[in-house]
């Protein structure tokens, strides 16, 4: 038996029936360790499969929240996390009566929503950001006004009114069940950081990680290398990890070290000047095409907007548009139109957006625009050659 997981990694019916076939095997059977390390692949298989659709699935509802709120909040993001979503009531302080509106729990921040009259697109506007840490919650019914509940934290404290016990129990317990969490993640670390540098961390392999476990930006060959933080392990870019610390497993020599470790370690925060710009983290690929052309660029994007789920199509006649080499994305009520300055500047960024709203992995290269010039020259080269 030659070890194959690929077909049946989403299928639990070829791990069980593998199972199954290695009970009835007898120990000594030329095959046994064949079978054994099939199982092993299939296992591992079906539990990156699994993984991988999970995160998917955690991803589109990032992206139906995003879209209630028409763009507003800056929530796609991989360590953010939607907990919970609903209509609640917000009792007034002034004469006591309520009002709907909409609240929205994430792992780390709860937002307080109110409704956008409109037919299409946004739903919601943000009202208050309340962030998990140091959010308190205290119940405050009474025969008055039953069914209440009061969430207070940094930025701001609301009293909220459930429209049943049942709702009432539910955002109590995931709201409860959230801080419970973080408090739970911030001990961890804290016990993390009486060990930190007394003993060599467990490194993550380079390969595995493709977002800056700091800054969640993407890594590339070209201008945002992997760099290991010899301190907690995590694989971060060069402006994140831009500090030295010592570390006594190293014999108290300097090593590289992530922004947290540096704090944790020093006791304070590393100066201003030393902190990575958000003009330098924000720095586009197209490096050489922005320095060219700086007196037409903005100083940082005028918007972001996530790609997975968009599609990329040729505007239709009823568009009216009357530029030339123009395409256009669009999800939902949401479309944005570009031009392009030449056919093949358009068929490549059609390309490469279209793989990128289907979620393909795309590969860290130079701009399109110093790819075309590249191609230019090598035509012109091969001209006069012949």
């Amino acid at each position: 038996m030659s070890p194959h997981a690929g077909a049946g990694a989403a299928d639990p019916r070829y791990e069980l029936l593998l199972k199954d076939y290695l009970h009835r095997l007898p120990q000594d059977a030329h095959d046994s360790k064949d079978a054994q390390k099939s199982l092993e692949l299939i296992a591992t298989a079906a539990e990156h499969s699994n993984a991988a659709i999970r995160k998917m699935e955690r991803m589109h509802k990032l992206l139906k929240v995003y879209e209630l709120l028409g763009g507003e909040e800056d929530i796609v993001n991989p360590t953010n996390e939607l907990i919970k979503e609903g209509h609640i009531l917000k009792l007034s302080a002034k004469n006591g009566t309520s009002q709907d509106r909409y609240l929205i729990l994430f792992n780390d921040r709860l937002l307080y929503c109110v409704p956008k009259l409109r037919l299409i697109g946004q739903k919601f506007g943000v009202r208050a950001r309340i962030d998990v840490d140091g959010m308190e919650l205290k119940e405050t019914s009474s025969v008055n006004v039953p069914r209440t509940f009061l969430v207070s934290g940094k930025q701001r404290s609301l009293e909220l009114q459930a429209r049943t016990e049942e709702e009432k129990k539910d955002w109590i317990q995931a709201i409860q069940a959230t801080i419970q969490r973080h408090e739970q993640t911030l001990e961890t670390f804290r016990l993390n950081c009486t060990e930190l540098g007394k003993r060599a961390p467990t490194p993550i392999r380079e390969k595995e990680v493709t977002l800056c476990m700091k800054c969640q930006e993407p890594f590339n060959s070209i201008t945002k290398r992997r760099h290991h933080c010899k301190a907690c392990g995590h694989v971060v870019c060069g402006k994140c990890s831009e500090f030295r610390a010592r570390l006594l497993y190293d014999n108290n020599r300097a090593n590289r070290v992530c922004v947290d470790c540096y704090t944790a370690l020093h006791g304070v925060p590393p100066s201003p000047a030393c902190l990575p710009s958000t003009a330098q983290r924000r720095r586009s690929i197209l490096e050489k095409q922005a320095s060219v052309a700086a007196e037409n660029s903005d100083v940082k994007a005028q918007r972001s907007i996530p790609l997975i789920g968009f599609e990329v199509s040729h505007p239709e006649p009823g568009d009216r548009l009357e530029r030339r080499n123009a395409f256009k994305i669009s999800q939902s009520h949401l479309t944005v139109y570009f031009s392009a300055e030449g056919e093949e500047l358009q068929r490549r960024w059609m390309e490469v957006l279209s793989r990128a709203g289907r979620g393909e992995e795309l590969q860290a290269r130079a701009s399109i625009s110093e790819s075309l010039e590249e191609e230019a020259e090598e035509s012109v080269l091969s001209d006069e050659n012949t």
